[in-house]
C-alpha cells in the first residue's frame, strides 16, 4: 500500500532503503527520543528493516523530489482499552535535516485519512516521552488532545523508564477539522 501527499510518498520499506534509514537513525536526536537506540551501522538498519518494518501500515516516508527515505511512520497495532471502539496508535520519526518543514504533519495526515476513512477506526492514540516538545507540537497540529495523566512506562530497548504523555484524536474531531 502507498499513500501520497503533495511532497511525500509513504510506502513499505525495502532492503534498498537501509542506507537512507541509517542516515537518520544514526543521529542521536532521532531514535532515543522515540525509545530505540542509535543505529551503529547500515547493516543494523538493514536488520531493522527485515525484522521491524513488516507491519501492513509501517511506511517509509519518501521525499518525492529526491526519492530519499527521510523518515518512517504509520499505525502501530497497540490497542488501548481506555475507550470503547476500534483504535490504533500512530508513530513517526523524521531525519533532522527535514525538521521544521511540516513534513510529519503532512505524512501523518495521510495516515489519519487511512485510519478513519479506510480502516474505520473510532480513535487514534499517540504518545510522546517527556521533553519531546517537537512530537507534542506535531500531535497538536494534527488535532490530538491530551488524554489522561502521564504514566511511567518501561522503554525496553533503552533499558529505562520514562514518563509518557498520551493524546487522542477521535474520528468526529478529525472530521470536524477537514
Amino acid at each position: 500500500m502507498e499513500l501520497q501527499t503533495k511532497r511525500l510518498l509513504l510506502r513499505p520499506f525495502t532492503e534498498d532503503d537501509a542506507a537512507d534509514l541509517y542516515d537518520y537513525a544514526r543521529d542521536p536526536r532521532v531514535g532515543p527520543r522515540a525509545g530505540w537506540p542509535v543505529h551503529e551501522s547500515a547493516e543494523k538498519s538493514l536488520e531493522i528493516i527485515r525484522k521491524c518494518f513488516d507491519a501492513q501500515y509501517d511506511f517509509a516516508i519518501v521525499e518525492k523530489a529526491s526519492g530519499k527515505v527521510i523518515g518512517s511512520g504509520g499505525l502501530v497495532d497497540r490497542h488501548r482499552d481506555w475507550l470503547p471502539g476500534k483504535d490504533d496508535e500512530i508513530g513517526y520519526v523524521l531525519h533532522p535535516a527535514y525538521w521544521g518543514q511540516g513534513l510529519v504533519p503532512e505524512a501523518m495526515g495521510a495516515v489519519l485519512r487511512l485510519a478513519f476513512e479506510e480502516l474505520d477506526l473510532d480513535h487514534v492514540w499517540c504518545g510522546y516521552f517527556d521533553g519531546n516538545e517537537q512530537s507534542r507540537r506535531v500531535q497538536e497540529k494534527l488535532g490530538f488532545q491530551p488524554w489522561g495523566e502521564p504514566q511511567w512506562v518501561d522503554v525496553p530497548l533503552m533499558g529505562e523508564r520514562r514518563l509518557e504523555h498520551f493524546s487522542l484524536l477521535r474520528r468526529s474531531e478529525w472530521e470536524s477539522r477537514r
